[in-house]
């Protein structure tokens, strides 16, 4: 395990001071903010398993425990925010005047998270969402096998470790509220130590708890789980207890398909399972052009590749597998995950620094996978689901189909002996963002 730096506490010197903050808004969404603004990967540089980026105020920032290190540049913090919110993600994917029903939406992640529920109500109130709270009945935090949440974490690479998971945890329940403003959200949380790298009997404890925690969701009546880790894949969590385990039919399990590009046939569990619907990742611009006011194009870090100990994906046509030559290709479908583009979220879980973030951006494939789980909850209950086998279901018109953009280097796949539509976007279904982007509901009903 890798420990954090000598714990420390002070007043924040980083942020976006208000004067910045409209042109840095443009930027996002005009897609030239990566010109002068950095990121940081928030979980993999420091050993942890989610799949979140942060959006920083310089390419010279340091990762995101910097500031405890004296340093006076770090995340993009602002208040209002800066990233996409809940409103313009609702227009940008045809949800404005669809039906919304009452659904559920588990999120599961790892560690402590006291001041979520706080957080959250800071979030939807920017966006003016209804409250959705433990008083209401809305909102509940437990562990994965039903019981009460953990308490917080001691010692310094612990705290270490949940302050960091809770940007990732945030993120989940904002995209989830943002998708589904009136569904139900219950964030599940497994041992902070399943969050970071370990050996492998940590790693199986971990898929054997995320695993366990889905079991629980669907006892609880969830409509959709969203999970936004990735572990490596082997017999132990594509096979047997695992796969049984993972195995829902009429709850929709979605999750990341990584934030690291091309994968040849290194895919992460859990994404890598036939009876999980894989989410990729694009860069969402505002493009007053187009017919519905946004493009989209590949984000150039979203996952894709083969699961070669595996069949097809439920629903998977042979069109789609024979890129992976009949096994399981990924993604099945996306929403915004590019961090340069990237999603408002708030955090204000600061145990280690105690320096909280606030409203800051965020993107990867983190972002995509919660927000897709929440469509699912959002549309019409349908027992039939399994995997993914809606999506591929469903008509054209339920897609905003991306033909832009790859995640290898363009041609890049055919040279490898793959086909180039495993990393470049193309007319139809593609490895970096699957079907594409919803249009509305339909891919989660039909």
């Amino acid at each position: 395990m890798v420990a954090g730096p000598a714990s420390a506490t002070g007043t924040r010197t980083d942020g976006v001071n208000t004067s910045q903050a409209q042109s840095l808004r443009t930027a996002l969404r005009n897609g030239t903010l990566a010109r002068t603004a950095g990121k940081t990967d928030v979980c993999s540089v420091h050993r942890l398993r989610c799949q979140a980026e942060m959006l920083t105020v310089s390419k010279k920032s340091k990762t995101p425990i910097r500031q405890s290190l004296g340093t006076t540049v770090g995340p993009m913090t602002m208040a209002p925010p800066i990233g996409y919110g809940a409103k313009e993600l609702q227009k940008a994917y045809g949800l404005t005047n669809a039906s919304s029903r009452t659904g559920t939406i588990v999120v599961i992640g790892a560690g402590a998270y006291p001041t979520l529920e706080s957080d959250l109500a800071i979030y939807r109130s920017a966006y003016h969402l209804p409250a959705c709270t433990k008083a209401n009945g809305c909102f509940r935090q437990m562990n994965y096998l039903g019981g009460a949440p953990y308490k917080p974490a001691k010692g310094g690479d612990m705290q270490y470790g949940e302050e960091e998971l809770a940007v990732e945890t945030a993120l989940d329940v904002d995209m989830a509220s943002a998708a589904c403003p009136k569904c139900r959200i219950i964030s599940m949380q497994v041992p902070v130590i399943d969050g970071f790298y370990g050996t492998t009997k940590q790693t199986h404890n971990a898929i054997l708890h995320f695993a366990t925690g889905v079991r629980t969701a669907k006892k609880l009546g969830a409509d959709a789980v969203s999970i936004s880790y990735g572990y490596p894949t082997d017999k132990y969590s594509d096979k047997g207890k695992i796969a049984t385990l993972m195995r829902q039919p009429g709850m929709a399990i979605v999750s990341s398909s990584g934030d690291d590009g091309f994968m040849f046939e290194e895919g992460q569990w859990p994404q890598s399972l036939r009876t999980v619907t894989s989410a990729g990742g694009t860069s969402l611009y505002v493009d007053k052009s187009a017919k519905r006011g946004y493009r989209e194009v590949a984000w150039n870090g979203a996952g894709s590749g083969c699961t070669d100990d595996l069949g097809p994906a439920v629903g998977q046509p042979k069109s789609v597998s024979k890129a992976c030559y009949g096994h399981r290709a990924a993604s099945d479908i996306s929403a915004v995950a590019d961090p340069y583009t990237g999603v408002a979220v708030y955090d204000s879980y600061a145990p280690y620094t105690g320096m909280p973030y606030g409203f800051i951006v965020v993107g990867g494939t983190s972002a995509s996978s919660p927000f897709l789980a929440g469509l699912y909850a959002r549309a019409p209950r349908n027992k039939s689901i399994i995997g993914p086998n809606t999506v591929y279901a469903a008509p054209s018109s339920a897609f905003h189909d991306v033909t832009i953009g790859t995640n290898f280097g363009v041609g890049m796949c055919k040279a490898m002996g793959y086909r180039n539509n495993l990393c470049d976007s193309a007319v139809g279904w593609d490895g970096p963002t699957g079907r594409g982007t919803p249009a509305g509901l339909k891919a989660f009903k039909h």
